[in-house]
């Protein structure tokens, strides 16, 4: 059976896809944010296709979601991945959005129907998003650490480069079927403050959003997110302030090096978090 799922064959012009997954990527819904906030600037509409879940998820680890209304379920909808095309007429390239959940099995299989999808609809290129936890402030510029197919890609956007070793989740894993599948591909990954660990983080949304259209040359509206950043930096800074001792934490971390590996190592994501909590237990 055919894990795919088409609903329509969008007629877009050599299509350029920004790709996010809800879960380990995910730090703080960092990339899925962006997209979804993409999905709904562009006016992307209902996806033209999806793969379905049931070869790839556990669903006692990802439940559907059901809605009732007056004793009635009105619906009930399971994980999905989902495709969406955006045409953009002031452009001479169009758009394929992919938004998804990291699913509980058959990787491989899973992220091939990716690619082999994206082939169908002609796609040229495309950029993966992603998050992590680091040791950075909330105040500073959002680091920005890319991978990619062909290197010189990295160096040509100005990202930070990293010497990670260790588990990836399944952008990692995608990244590696656009390589075998002749795709060229760049990972975007957004370093997080680690004790913002617990909640969402509009301005790494709106960094990875702005750096994706950067490398893709596209454009969009960024004001209302731009709005919802100011509020969260307001409400940070506010929490902040009310501890003096925190105050001098971030400063510490204002002064550290975004290239010191240390920093920016998502390997370390679960000690940090350790470590803020530590020192909130002690202040």
């Amino acid at each position: 059976m055919d894990v795919i799922r088409r609903f329509d064959k969008p007629n877009l012009r050599r299509p350029q896809a920004v790709v996010a997954f809800e879960g380990w990527n995910d730090a703080c819904d960092a990339a899925s944010g962006a997209v979804n906030y993409l999905i709904g600037q562009l006016d992307a509409g209902d996806p033209f296709a999806i793969i379905e879940p049931e070869e790839f998820f556990d669903f006692q680890a990802h439940r559907p979601r059901m809605v009732i209304d007056d004793g009635g379920t009105r619906s009930l909808t399971w994980p999905s991945t989902k495709f969406y095309a955006a045409q953009l007429p002031d452009r001479e390239r169009d758009l394929v959005i992919v938004l998804g959940e990291e699913p509980s099995h058959r990787w491989k299989t899973f992220t091939r129907s990716i690619t082999r999808l994206l082939a169908e609809t002609d796609v040229e290129e495309a950029v993966v998003l992603g998050a992590f936890i680091g040791r950075v402030a909330h105040t500073t510029r959002v680091p920005i650490v890319g991978v990619a197919t062909d290197p010189d890609l990295v160096a040509e956007h100005g990202l930070l480069t990293s010497s990670y070793e260790g588990p990836t989740g399944i952008s990692g894993v995608l990244q590696e079927a656009c390589r075998k599948a002749g795709l060229r591909a760049t990972s975007l990954w957004a370093a997080t403050p680690h004790y913002l660990a617990a909640n969402p983080n509009p301005k790494a949304m709106l960094a990875l959003l702005g750096r994706a259209a950067t490398v893709l040359g596209f454009e969009v509206d960024t004001a209302e997110l731009e709005k919802v950043v100011e509020e969260f930096i307001d409400r940070v800074d506010a929490a902040v302030r009310s501890s003096e001792e925190f105050t001098r934490y971030i400063a510490r971390l204002e002064n550290e090096d975004v290239n010191d590996p240390s920093a920016l190592d998502p390997s370390l994501s679960n000690e940090l978090v350790s470590e803020i909590e530590e020192f909130l237990r002690q202040h």
